[in-house]
């Protein structure tokens, strides 16, 4: 008679899966969109949070039921394939887009951090020095997420879980020491169009982007029916929650004109006003913490995908290695990467494809649910209100960019030539 030990658990728990969430969101993307806030919108930059937040809630809930569902660690791609069985190119090209989301969005981070890192050094403003240590934390998170899952997991924690509180005691005294008080700021704020609200909201969703991240997870969890939408829907309101709180002591204590001239760097420039040199000290090291977490968080869950995919076909076979579970070819191709993405250069515009990225993804993400959404359980009115927030997302930063900054529509356009024709190719050598 065989004995089960009923102790015996896979190695990440609900505490570990929202840290990979919330790890995967708060990253990089909040200190730069709360600079472009500010400069559109003054004021009502919580508001568009608010309104980010309720798009992320829309786009997590067809994939909680997907990875529910479906349950595998592929995710984005996977459930895009088995939902649309008969085209390889299709399954293909979502492959390829989401897993340069996840390249460029990493990029990002190590950027962020190094930036933050050396911030205090006179050799601060040295780019190659900027881009060396951003390769040099790549390279840290890769040998962590290469040694143990369960490792892996504990330092998440660690580094989620004291950024929050360190996110939070920010706002606080922000708040507490502001120098207005909301009916005068929104007296002093103008005519702000609803356009300009809306198009913000729709920006800052690349702030939120990670929650998928648990997904790819679903081998190393227990109880994923429960724990899959638990940590996602847990990650987005503690996310919203921090955004909204952080953005209000922002606009409460800083003057806009340094919110918009320091952007990143707003926070670490009120905190010193305020609080001395230990407030900066406090914003850099949350700062370091969130760009940390999202290395580590966003490193973990897609180089299961993009192993996944490799399996598939679609990829290089080299990328389908694993050791110990765990996909070591893949975490080092995507960091390898990243780190070109970094030595390349303009990581504003990649961050920008990043957040068109996901949205097109997500919207398609959507579309699947609604095509299978009896089987998936799925409220029809749900699935379809979130197709149509997340194609609005999508047109109205194509508008902003277009009527901005169109220079930077041609580099994502040809970036999304280049994947399409790569995606395109494997799919036509993809003997399966």
């Amino acid at each position: 008679m065989k004995i089960i030990d009923k102790k015996q658990t896979k190695p990440l728990g609900l505490l570990e899966l929202i840290a990979i969430a919330l790890g995967g969101m708060i990253g990089g993307g909040i200190f730069t969109v709360l600079g472009i806030s500010v400069s559109m919108i003054g004021v009502f930059t919580p508001v568009a949070f608010v309104l980010g937040g309720v798009l992320a809630t829309l786009a997590a809930y067809s994939y909680i039921k997907l990875g529910v569902y479906y349950r595998d660690e592929g995710a984005t791609y996977s459930f895009f394939k088995k939902t649309f069985p008969s085209s390889k190119f299709a399954a293909s090209l979502i492959g390829w887009w989401v897993i340069f989301g996840y390249i460029s969005t990493l990029a990002l981070y190590a950027y962020t951090f190094s930036a933050y890192a050396i911030s205090g050094f006179e050799f601060g403003d040295s780019e190659w020095i900027r881009k060396g240590v951003a390769g040099i934390i790549i390279l840290i998170f890769v040998l962590i997420n290469i040694w143990s899952v369960k490792g892996m997991g504990k330092i998440e924690d660690i580094m989620v879980y004291t950024k929050l509180v360190i996110l939070a005691i920010i706002s606080f005294v922000l708040i507490n020491n502001s120098n207005t008080t909301l009916p005068t700021l929104i007296q002093e704020s103008g005519d702000i169009k609803i356009l300009s609200i809306l198009i913000v909201a729709s920006l800052t969703f690349v702030a939120f982007e990670g929650f998928q991240l648990v997904i790819n997870a679903v081998n190393e969890m227990d109880n994923f029916k429960k724990n899959i939408p638990r940590a996602i829907y847990s990650a987005i309101f503690l996310a919203s929650f921090i955004y909204v709180v952080l953005s209000l002591g922002a606009i409460f204590a800083i003057p806009f004109e340094n919110i918009i001239q320091n952007k990143e760097y707003a926070l670490a420039a009120g905190a010193d006003k305020i609080l001395g040199h230990w407030g900066t000290d406090l914003v850099i090291l949350g700062a370091l913490l969130a760009t940390s977490s999202a290395i580590s968080g966003t490193l973990f869950g897609a180089s299961r995908q993009m192993s996944v995919i490799a399996s598939d076909g679609y990829f290089p076979k080299i990328l389908t290695i694993r050791k110990n579970a765990i996909p070591i070819y893949s975490i080092i191709t995507m960091a390898t990467l990243a780190f070109c993405l970094i030595l390349i250069g303009d990581l504003k515009v990649i961050l920008e494809f990043g957040s068109i990225t996901f949205l097109i993804v997500s919207m398609l993400m959507a579309y699947a649910n609604f095509k299978i959404y009896k089987l998936t359980n799925s409220s029809l009115i749900l699935t379809i209100i979130a197709m149509i927030g997340l194609a609005m997302g999508i047109i109205l930063i194509l508008y902003y960019e277009i009527t901005t900054q169109i220079e930077q529509i041609y580099f994502i356009g040809g970036l999304y030539i280049l994947l399409t024709f790569g995606a395109w190719l494997f799919s036509k050598l993809n003997k399966h």
